[in-house]
């Protein structure tokens, strides 16, 4: 265990036992002998839980525990009541007390009201900093780019996450949509709230309703019981609907309802409930091909489309590769446990020249696939998958060259050409044999026979 347990009584016999008693369970006790040295104590040894009788004199439990919450809110307090003070038990809950035992009291009743107290403690602080993680991983720091398409998105973020208004978010599938939403709802006065996801491809039709607004026992069949929708677990919170665009005609009246009036009715249901959501939309379409086909209602659009994010495809955005590359690295070298602190030249030059029609999504598969398969330090273009090897343009000699009227030593000038690409490749793997045998697509032995007819062989080039 290890806690750190204040024992504050103004009896010598019950600290005593106490303290016995909690140091056999594991604790490390403390013990006080009036609520001004408990006070004293608590501020200089910062326990885990204070135990502390009501009567004492100088400072009675009831002050201390008003002064202790004054300082932590959260610190459980148990307080210690002589037998039938019903009225001092409930005082001291009052003053934010987590339980209290009455003396005389069973040993092991008072364990388990010990035992609970900490681990709601425990539980109260890890939820505090699974908050904090992810307010601190939505802060932005997820969503990376120095471009100035992305600092326009980074803006928009900025001014529109205080307000309640409506947020449309528009890019193709991979772009970060679902980040955006998140970090909008972290930097917002929700912060603190639910966060619910819609995913409106992923639930079927005919069941879209129910799950987005809940229904009523024995709506339809399976309905066994009453069940909230997610709807009404984003209350106080944000509701993410991503790709609304997929919402069929059916549904989209609805929601265009409760938009309007915040307010929805369960399947089933003939009373409305209001709530309270802001709501982030997201599509991959261009709704306003839906609109014209019929397949998206307009005033849903308008709706929807109160402050407008367009996110931009990778392709347009390439000065941002190496950003998002050395970011995916850092995140799958430490989740793998691996010593990748770098990315080749090579492979750097690889993943800047594809064009990504999987946007960042597929970008960070493709380091993440790296990662797993490498095995040396630095990320290498060895482990990319083929398409993006493929993709790569040696840059050719500047102009192809012409036969003058005296005629040209071919042999020699094929030489020069060879020469120039052997050297190309070899720049561009480090010096690395093997891989410059495979991006010129000979073999290893091959290319140490040419290194060798055109006097290129040295001595530091690496296998």
């Amino acid at each position: 265990m290890g806690e750190r347990l204040l024992v504050v009584d103004d009896e010598p016999s019950m600290r005593e036992f106490l303290e016995i008693m909690l140091s056999q369970d594991g604790y490390h006790v403390r013990t006080a002998s009036d609520g001004l040295e408990g006070l004293k104590s608590y501020r200089l040894e910062d326990p885990d839980l204070v135990l502390t009788d009501v009567k004492m004199p100088v400072m009675n439990g009831l002050d201390l525990i008003r002064e202790i919450h004054a300082l932590d809110p959260e610190i459980p307090i148990i307080a210690i009541t002589a037998y039938a003070c019903v009225d001092d038990a409930l005082r001291a809950v009052k003053e934010g007390a987590y339980d209290y035992v009455s003396k005389p009291f069973e040993i092991e009743d008072l364990r388990i009201i010990i035992r609970n107290a900490l681990e709601t403690r425990r539980l109260r602080r890890e939820n505090v900093e699974l908050r904090r993680s992810i307010e601190a991983k939505y802060h932005f720091g997820e969503i990376i780019g120095k471009s100035a398409q992305m600092a326009e998105v980074f803006n928009l973020i900025t001014r529109v996450a205080p307000s309640k208004a409506g947020v449309l978010i528009i890019g193709e599938s991979g772009t970060g949509k679902e980040l955006v939403a998140k970090a909008i709802h972290y930097n917002s006065p929700r912060r603190g709230k639910p966060f619910v996801t819609i995913n409106c491809t992923a639930i079927p039709e005919n069941l879209l309703e129910s799950e987005m607004f809940g229904h009523m026992k024995g709506s339809f069949t399976g309905a066994v019981a009453n069940k909230p929708g997610l709807v009404e677990n984003a209350h106080t919170g944000t509701l993410f609907l991503d790709e609304v665009g997929e919402i069929p005609v059916s549904i989209q009246a609805k929601l265009l309802r409760f938009l309007q009036e915040s307010e929805f009715r369960r399947v089933g249901d003939t009373d409305g409930k209001k709530i309270d959501v802001r709501i982030i939309a997201a599509t991959n379409k261009i709704l306003e091909d839906e609109m014209e086909s019929g397949a998206f209602r307009e005033d849903l659009y308008y709706r929807l489309n109160v402050i407008r994010i367009k996110l931009p495809p990778l392709r347009e955005r390439q000065e941002d590769v190496p950003l998002l590359v050395d970011h995916f690295l850092k995140k799958y070298a430490a989740e793998q446990g691996k010593p990748i602190t770098k990315t080749s030249a090579l492979a750097m030059q690889v993943l800047c020249n594809y064009d990504y029609p999987g946007n960042v999504r597929e970008l960070e598969n493709i380091i993440e696939r790296c990662v797993t398969l490498e095995q040396s330090d630095q990320l290498t273009a060895e482990n990319l998958p083929p398409k993006l090897v493929e993709s790569v343009r040696t840059p050719a000699s500047p102009g192809e060259p012409d036969i003058p009227p005296d005629g040209i030593d071919l042999n020699k000038t094929l030489e020069t050409v060879e020469k120039n690409l052997i050297n190309r490749a070899l720049e561009l793997t480090d010096w690395n044999r093997s891989r410059a045998a495979s991006l010129l697509g000979i073999s290893f032995r091959s290319l140490r026979y040419r290194l060798l007819k055109l006097g290129m062989e040295r001595e530091d080039i690496s296998e």
